[in-house]
């Protein structure tokens, strides 16, 4: 049986600090057939009732003061229009349309949904901020959850 490679804390906490630098949510690196992936999960994934397994070295205090809310019942949600795969930005390792602070506009394009092998670009309802996002990359949805909240 081989042995498991050990683990590397000092890069772990280097990705953890890029993710705090960058506004990034997760972040994965692979060397020498290791892979290390560090994620944040904003406490919207504790309001949907995922577990908020933050790995260390990221701050606790990336979660919003708006964890509390109810996502149905804000006026400013963001609920799927349809069933499908939602991603977070254009492409694959491509920056995400919007982060939890973003400014939008009505109608600037704020996720994308694949149903049926279509991207179906996703538009703001309204011009606000981004509080909160509530579904992660590659994540599947159905009609009528809960993306995000714009105030």
């Amino acid at each position: 049986m081989p042995k498991a490679p050990a683990i590397d804390h000092d890069a772990i906490r280097d990705l953890a600090k890029l993710l705090d630098e960058t506004g990034l949510t997760e972040i994965e690196f692979e060397r020498d057939g290791v892979s290390i992936r560090v994620a944040r999960h904003t406490a919207a994934a504790v309001v949907r009732g995922r577990p908020a397994d933050m790995p260390l070295g990221v701050s606790a205090t990336a979660a919003p003061p708006t964890a509390a809310i109810d996502p149905t019942q804000h006026p400013g949600l963001v609920a799927s229009p349809m069933v499908g795969t939602a991603y977070l930005g254009p492409a694959p390792g491509a920056r995400p349309f919007v982060e939890v602070g973003t400014q939008v506009k009505a109608g600037d394009t704020l996720i994308i949904i694949e149903a049926m092998k279509t991207m179906n670009q996703i538009p703001a309802p309204q011009s606000g901020t981004v509080i909160q996002i509530l579904v992660e990359d590659g994540q599947p949805v159905e009609y009528g959850e809960p993306l995000m909240i714009i105030e």
